[in-house]
């Protein structure tokens, strides 16, 4: 059935980036036929019988997972992991360290601060745990939970928690009482989820399919892998009087490249977190974020938790329309790092498979030293910000390793 459709249509228009791969070609579809859920699983396995695993696009896994009925969740299609260049193993190597015994401040080549970001768990001794960002750890399972529960909490959507909001959430929860118990913060950040999204808001097969065909649910191009160059592009500020080329950024100092959109819910409440990592390098490194295709415009996988903030607006269909939704962005989350807006052909969203949201680094020599895995459960600004410290470690040399002692003879 498969290979009858392929050659139907390229889902996406084709980016014009010599360094960015084409995506698949996915087969010309009726979503609604795929609400037989035979019809749907008959579809998966032609997918995958076209496409051994080793070989298989990250659209290809998105297209089967979603026929399986997936609701997006971490680890299904294609939210896998980051890739990073700076693993443990360098750091430690970088440090003259022994992996085993970890690495702590007096070996550490790089100053406090880096130090103190890479040392997550704050013991005094970075080990490999403190830099495993898999969807198993533990801290990254909290971070998860932690990040709906601020959804939750944060009534404006600006990523900002003030004391206002607590005092109003513990009234909610308190239900006239002085205290809350275990069970009614369950009920007041729990109530009503369903696979964690909230009433009304969990998206049926059909509409994954059109978001995926639309390019609302992310880019199918894979965008540039570690060591690649990254694609260059010219884009124009919100007002449109200003433009910044990427390749000008790049040269002494590392860049970290933003890209996400205002009705992508996690990734308005995560963005504070960029700000935090601008905050603590804003004279070390350059950074740009770049708007991209809306997550959940209201005439496409629409979200009441989106609604209930003020945040309501179709998909634009003209620059100036999506340069207004920018301001609008700009308005509510108050970036402080420029911000340049894509055109209509997404062609910087499709060249970095940068849709919803995602996270870069690129070396001082233009290459790809991180790419977050895709929104929302990928961008993770403390990856991203542990991989901008060791890009910065890289240009300090390495410490040789202390020799081992000889062992002791026998008397």
């Amino acid at each position: 059935m498969l290979r009858t459709m392929l050659g139907s249509l390229t889902l996406l228009i084709a980016v014009a980036f010599a360094t960015a791969a084409p995506p698949p070609t996915l087969p010309k579809i009726d979503p609604e036929e795929y609400k037989d859920k035979k019809k749907a699983e008959a579809l998966a396995m032609d997918l995958e019988e076209q496409y051994p695993a080793k070989k298989r696009p990250e659209a290809i896994k998105m297209l089967a997972a979603i026929l399986r009925g997936s609701m997006m969740g971490p680890g299904e299609g294609w939210f896998g992991p980051a890739a990073n260049r700076y693993s443990y193993k360098w750091l430690a190597g970088h440090c003259g360290a022994d992996e085993k015994k970890g690495i702590d401040r007096k070996t550490f080549v790089g100053d406090d601060l880096a130090f103190t970001r890479l040392d997550r768990n704050g013991d005094g001794t970075i080990q490999p745990s403190d830099l495993d960002w898999s969807d198993n750890n533990p801290y990254v399972q909290q971070y998860y939970m932690v990040s709906r529960i601020f959804r939750r909490m944060n009534p404006r959507g600006d990523g900002h928690l003030t004391k206002q909001d607590l005092e109003t959430f513990f009234e909610m929860a308190a239900k006239g009482k002085d205290h809350v118990t275990t069970d009614d913060l369950r009920d007041a950040w729990l109530g009503g989820m369903s696979g964690g999204f909230a009433p009304g808001d969990a998206p049926s097969t059909v509409t994954l399919l059109k978001g995926l065909y639309s390019g609302e649910v992310g880019s199918i191009h894979e965008g540039p892998g570690l060591g690649d160059s990254a694609p260059d592009f010219t884009l124009s500020s919100p007002d449109g009087k200003k433009t910044v080329q990427l390749k000008n950024l790049i040269g002494k100092k590392p860049v970290v490249l933003v890209l996400g959109n205002f009705t992508c819910g996690p990734f308005r409440g995560m963005y504070v977190d960029v700000e935090n990592v601008v905050e603590r390098y804003r004279d070390k490194a350059e950074f740009l974020m770049v708007y991209v295709r809306e997550a959940h415009p209201t005439d496409g996988w629409a979200m009441s938790a989106n609604s209930s903030v003020g945040v309501a607006v179709a998909q634009p269909k003209t620059i100036d329309e999506r340069r207004k939704v920018c301001t609008q962005f700009t308005t509510k989350l108050k970036p402080t790092i420029p911000v340049v807006v894509d055109g209509l052909d997404d062609k910087v969203g499709n060249a970095y498979s940068g849709m919803p949201a995602r996270l870069y680094v690129i070396d001082p020599s233009g290459k790809v030293a991180y790419k977050s895995g895709r929104g929302p459960f990928g961008f993770r600004a403390g990856e991203m910000e542990q991989a901008l410290a060791m890009c910065f470690l890289e240009a300090i040399p390495a410490k040789k390793a202390e020799p081992k002692p000889a062992p002791k003879k026998d008397s």
